[in-house]
């Protein structure tokens, strides 16, 4: 590119230079022999002047008299004045001359003569100057087309560089301008599409913690019941098993379209209104096996029949990380007790474990943080789900620690505004 932007910039200078070159050599090659030719006659007219003075005044007209009024080494002179031998002034010129002649009143006639190759020489070095000029242009030219041709192929080589960077799946904006308005709208298409690249790379790496972090309890439940039907000839324990069994795994196909849903979407969500308790006796009769494996309990207490508006799959899956969070890191008893504040269903989370340590507290729902060897996702999930059905997860006390799900326990509804107002029940 480079090379084509020189080329074709040295092309349009040298056509420039020899359209108007050749008309300017034109041009002042006839302005200079037509100025020689007007210097000879003004010589010869002024010579004729001269002559007619002296003759006038009769006094005496000879070479060495006029020598002294012409350029000796320039002009010759010839001055024939009836009745006398003709007067010559100066050297006569070889060759090709300019010649020009003048009457006189008294009837002399003075004829001057120029070499033509005095105007040769200044055609000459008209001519050179000329051809200094265009050497000086056609290096500007090219100093000018190698700096433009860097000032717009450089930019491209960056651009063609962060392209092939967002293709290898580098999506760092670069946020590099150039001063010229067309290739900084291009990188600020890219540096945009690198945006939205890594956006999504986030998002998706995001998914796979999640659905990792949210499956792996379910699918190792999943894995012991089936592993307790191969152990068993019961016809009705294997029933009530692959029952079992089967709730799991919609269980799981509703988590998985959850975060699937959160992950386009966090705040799309299908808030119903449900019984509280049969989440809970549900996630109680999940986590009773493992609980009990680790020589432990887990208990429910507190205001039953309690209604709120949610997700129950939601739900469920922001108690399960709380329940698993308690079994990982807690101790003791784990307890889910409900209660009503306000217009909000709380369902608490708590256990007779060490507690939250002080420098985990403020920063228990970020991502990537945890307290022991584990993912550091599952609370930071639970959040997200939670507050994709307009409720909220709260840490209420570090020691022992007590975790708070708020939910409502108003349905709303859609105006015809589109904003949601509460529906007074």
């Amino acid at each position: 590119m480079r090379r084509r932007l020189i080329q074709s910039t040295l092309a349009v200078v040298l056509v420039v230079i020899a359209v108007f070159g050749v008309s300017l050599v034109i041009v002042e090659t006839r302005t200079i022999s037509n100025s020689a030719q007007e210097r000879v006659e003004s010589e010869a007219v002024r010579l004729a002047s001269i002559v007619d003075s002296r003759l006038f005044g009769a006094q005496q007209v000879d070479a060495e008299v006029l020598r002294d009024q012409i350029t000796q080494d320039r002009y010759y002179a010839v001055i024939r004045i009836p009745g006398e031998a003709p007067i010559e002034v100066g050297a006569k010129p070889s060759g090709d001359v300019i010649s020009a002649s003048a009457p006189g009143e008294e009837g002399e006639t003075v004829t001057v003569q120029e070499p033509r190759s005095s105007v040769t020489r200044e055609v000459g070095r008209t001519l050179l100057i000329i051809a200094l000029v265009a050497l000086l242009a056609v290096v500007a030219a090219v100093l000018l087309a190698v700096r433009q041709a860097n000032r717009l192929a450089s930019p491209l080589t960056d651009l063609a560089e962060t392209a092939e960077r967002l293709g290898s799946g580098d999506p760092r904006p670069r946020h590099k301008r150039y001063g010229v308005p067309e290739l900084d709208r291009v990188a600020d298409v890219l540096d945009g599409s690198a945006e939205r690249i890594a956006r999504m790379l986030t998002a998706e790496r995001r998914l796979a913690a999640d659905a990792s972090h949210q499956l792996r309890t379910p699918l190792t439940a999943l894995s012991m019941r089936l592993e307790e039907i191969t152990l068993t000839d019961d016809p009705d324990t294997v029933k009530e098993e692959a029952t079992i069994a089967l709730t799991q795994v919609e269980r799981l196909t509703d988590v998985v379209e959850r975060l699937l849903t959160n992950a386009r979407d966090p705040r799309t969500g299908s808030a119903v209104t449900f019984d509280l308790d049969e989440v809970i006796q549900q996630q109680l009769a999940e986590w009773r096996p493992a609980y009990r494996s680790a020589g432990r309990a887990i208990v429910s207490s507190g205001k039953r029949h309690l209604e709120a508006v949610g997700t129950p799959g939601a739900v469920a899956q922001v108690l399960a990380a709380l329940i698993e969070n308690s079994l990982m890191h807690g101790g003791g008893t784990v307890a889910l007790r409900t209660r009503v504040t306000g217009n909000q269903a709380v369902i608490e989370v708590t256990d007779e474990g060490p507690g939250v340590p002080a420098d985990l507290g403020a920063r228990i729902f970020e991502r990537a943080i945890s307290g022991r060897n584990s993912t550091g996702i599952g609370l930071a999930v639970a959040r997200d789900l939670a507050e994709a059905d307009g409720g909220r997860l709260e840490m209420l006390q570090t020691k022992p620690p007590v975790f708070g799900l708020f939910l409502s326990r108003t349905p709303v509804r859609k105006p015809l505004g589109g904003e949601d107002e509460p529906m007074i029940r």
